[in-house]
């Protein structure tokens, strides 16, 4: 086990693999496309369209597509409501169990991907990059060109189109609340050049008028934070589990301990306090939009 950034015990945190966002999935053996057929197959059998097959399901049309098309994981209960409905005679459940993660969504963060599927609530600090939820193409399409070693172009698509379909959690599960926390440098950087920085802001903006999506700034100058212990993420699952994960330049740790839980939450619940309002936030990155 690797150690927590707060020296805590090695059994604290479980670690979740390498988090570096170079690494893409290995395993050659895709069944995504396998699975979506089965489900097609069932689909067109009962004779429904996907229109009609996507509110008996609970999820939207673009999401039952995408699990037809195998172009994503199907969501965690997914697979038993489709059997059920369907009457699939345990098909499409047995199927399910051999998926693995498409290429490019990196192995290590598989569970936590699966986990933001069925979000109650997720809290996101960073103070390192834009997170990927809210990254345009060409935001996202720089930091990958930018990886050392550097990456295939093939690489850098299939990690593009993977972060691009994780996206649509934030319209798809319009019951998930979304809270991030962004450090102002994040901007002022300027990564990809000014273009890509008004991009940027452009569609953080817009994303924060979902009523599900706060987005908070961090201001530059804060003489009291409680996040320099670096970039945090945390969950609350349907069941009202809490879990949290942290991630450094060579490791992902997924933390489940209740007691390394509980300072996550307190240190998310003071930045929070620390970090600009929501209508402050919006009004400092219309400012930085209009200064770059």
């Amino acid at each position: 086990m690797t150690r927590g950034t707060d020296g805590d015990n090695e059994s604290t945190y479980g670690t979740f693999g390498n988090g570096g966002a170079g690494r893409i999935e290995s395993d050659p053996h895709y069944n995504l496309k396998m699975f979506g057929e089965v489900v097609k197959t069932f689909r067109k059998r009962a004779r429904l369209t996907q229109d009609q097959f996507a509110p008996m399901v609970g999820y939207s049309l673009e999401t039952c597509a995408s699990v037809e098309q195998g172009r994503r994981l199907p969501p965690p209960d997914y697979p038993g409501l489709a059997d059920t409905i369907l009457d699939a005679f345990g098909v499409i459940l047995a199927a399910s169990k051999h998926l693995t993660r498409r290429k490019g969504l990196a192995s290590w963060f598989r569970q936590w991907a699966q986990l933001e599927l069925e979000a109650l609530s997720l809290y996101t600090y960073e103070c390192r990059l834009i997170p990927g939820l809210l990254q345009t193409p060409a935001y996202a399409r720089t930091l990958f060109a930018d990886q050392l070693p550097p990456l295939a172009d093939e690489q850098i698509e299939a990690q593009l189109a993977a972060r691009l379909e994780r996206q649509e959690l934030l319209r798809n599960r319009p019951n998930t609340a979304f809270t991030f926390i962004l450090e102002e440098h994040l901007f002022l950087r300027q990564l990809g050049g000014k273009e890509v920085t008004r991009e940027l802001i452009d569609h953080i903006l817009e994303l924060s008028e979902l009523r599900n999506v706060e987005i908070q700034i961090m201001p530059l100058v804060r003489h009291h934070h409680s996040g320099l212990g670096g970039p945090v993420q945390l969950l609350e699952t349907p069941d009202h589990q809490w879990f949290g994960y942290l991630e450094g330049q060579a490791h992902g740790q997924f933390v489940s301990d209740p007691k390394a839980i509980s300072v996550i939450q307190m240190r998310c619940a003071s930045m929070r306090s620390q970090a600009l309002s929501v209508e402050k936030s919006k009004g400092l990155m219309r400012q930085m939009r209009g200064a770059t």
